[in-house]
């Protein structure tokens, strides 16, 4: 296998021995499969967010004193966001963890075929994955930060 790109259909090993490319529908059906693979991990990885945050239990407020201005006192005010460790949202994070890891490995091994085709099917994917997918990422504003 060369360790250079190449604009090649024919004789181009997919992830397993027994998958491989050999003519131009079985590539644009591979780029296909390719780009949606890498559409998928850009969901998966919002998706894991959204449930890690609909999932956090245990909210507790923490106050404490801190010196204000002309000797008075504040009290300022912390949120502690916890999860438990045998619970089935951590288990169900822990199983789309190991997904996303496998199918990233995967999107890098199909990336170091030096394929083109392949190359920018995963490129695409991916961006378009995350154009779909990241603007429902919420930007955390905490008001209680102070810069001093």
């Amino acid at each position: 296998q060369a360790m250079t790109f190449q604009f090649s259909y024919e004789n181009v090993p997919l992830l397993f021995s027994g998958l491989t490319i050999n003519t131009p529908g079985e590539m644009a059906g591979a780029f296909v499969a390719v780009f949606f693979l890498a559409m998928f991990y850009e969901g998966l990885k919002i998706a894991r967010e959204c449930l890690l945050r609909k999932s956090q239990v245990s909210i507790r407020y923490n106050s404490m004193p801190v010196p204000g201005p002309n000797g008075t006192i504040l009290m300022e005010t912390h949120k502690t966001v916890g999860q438990q460790m045998l619970s089935f949202p951590h288990l169900l994070q822990t199983v789309l963890h190991i997904i996303q890891v496998v199918v990233s490995y995967f999107l890098m091994l199909i990336f170091m075929t030096y394929n083109g085709y392949l190359c920018i099917a995963v490129a695409a994917g991916a961006g378009t994955g995350y154009f779909f997918f990241s603007w429902k990422k919420a930007v955390v504003v905490d008001i209680t930060e102070h810069c001093h």
